[in-house]
């Protein structure tokens, strides 16, 4: 079992969703308003008047198998509007109750 922590502009909620939908991916923890600004090339999303937007946040947890596949989705969905930053970061689960 892996934890998925996805940092995304609040504009991409309901296609992640919907990727999650579609692979079967269920349970998650949403976050609706993240500020953060990008590691490499992003933009601030601080949501104020000089940078505006926001970021949300989903944490989720996937099984090992479903890993690779749902990270390649995100990363193609990422590709398309690079501008509108998304990343996603993994964390071995050790136990859960």
């Amino acid at each position: 079992m892996k934890a998925i922590f996805i940092s995304f502009n609040q504009a991409y909620y309901e296609a992640i969703v919907s990727i999650m939908d579609r692979n079967n991916l269920k349970g998650f923890t949403y976050w609706d308003v993240v500020q953060g600004r990008g590691s490499k090339t992003g933009e601030p999303h601080y949501g104020n008047h000089a940078w505006p937007t926001l970021n949300s946040a989903i944490l989720t947890m996937v099984e090992d198998e479903k890993v690779d596949h749902f990270l390649e989705i995100l990363h193609n969905l990422d590709k398309e509007t690079e501008a509108q930053g998304l990343r996603a970061f993994v964390w071995n689960i050790e136990k859960t109750i």
